[in-house]
């Protein structure tokens, strides 16, 4: 987008959903959503992968992408396959017309480990408003080897893992404010599905050097295929 030009932004919109393409989450993981859903069994790769990157990919979007952010029917469940609406080349069928909200309201599906999550997302934003007009926005780390994104927006520090299987110890992470931080969302909770690889309860330190154009850096543990959002906590 221009800079400091209005947008609001979405990871999935209706054309994506409609016959001749897919959602977000059926790009993900396919077939694999008929079978790999249900919490009875144990997630295998793609399904584990699918629900970690879908995260990532609405949280970015929202963090960075606009003023606004806007969710297409489903999306905040992951709902899988396609609109498509009574023609001749389905034998005008129905069976495509809907949406499958009874998804995210089932406790034995992972739809609503997806679903929590984006109720976590607007709860952020309640909490910590950072979609609105002129709010502070900084993009400190693009590393394209380590295949993460670190940014700072509204009073929120955002790290993005968006790799396969590195996982990073004592990574450093620049930011402006100095403090004591915690964190605020983590992707990798149970309750979205995730590992639980940070313990919710610890806090980190700044310390004043500049790293990455910010003249404070904390050192942070940054699983693989996870957002954490950190906030001041002093």
């Amino acid at each position: 987008r221009r800079y400091k030009e209005k947008v609001v932004c979405y990871a999935e919109s209706h054309d994506q959903a409609l016959v001749g393409d897919k959602t977000i989450a059926f790009w993900l993981m396919d077939k694999e959503m008929y079978d790999g859903m249900s919490l009875l069994t144990p997630a295998n790769s793609i399904v584990d992968r699918g629900i970690a990157m879908h995260k990532v990919i609405r949280m970015i979007t929202m963090a960075l992408g606009g003023e606004g952010y806007l969710t297409f029917m489903g999306n905040e469940f992951g709902h899988p396959e396609w609109i498509d609406f009574p023609r001749l080349g389905n034998d005008w069928s129905y069976h495509h017309a809907r949406r499958q909200w009874h998804l995210a309201d089932q406790t034995h599906l992972r739809y609503i480990h997806l679903n929590n999550f984006d109720s976590a997302m607007m709860g952020l934003e309640e909490a910590y408003p950072f979609l609105h007009e002129g709010t502070h926005e900084y993009v400190s780390l693009k590393n394209q080897g380590d295949m993460l994104i670190v940014a700072e927006k509204g009073q929120l520090l955002f790290v993005f893992n968006m790799h396969p299987t590195n996982s990073y110890q004592s990574y450093r992470v620049g930011t402006f404010w100095p403090g004591k931080y915690k964190i605020v969302l983590d992707s990798d909770w149970a309750e979205f599905g995730g590992h639980e690889r940070n313990d919710r309860n610890t806090e980190f330190f700044s310390k004043p050097e500049h790293w990455c154009g910010r003249p404070h850096y904390l050192e942070v543990y940054s699983p693989s295929r996870t957002v954490q959002v950190f906030a001041r906590a002093d």
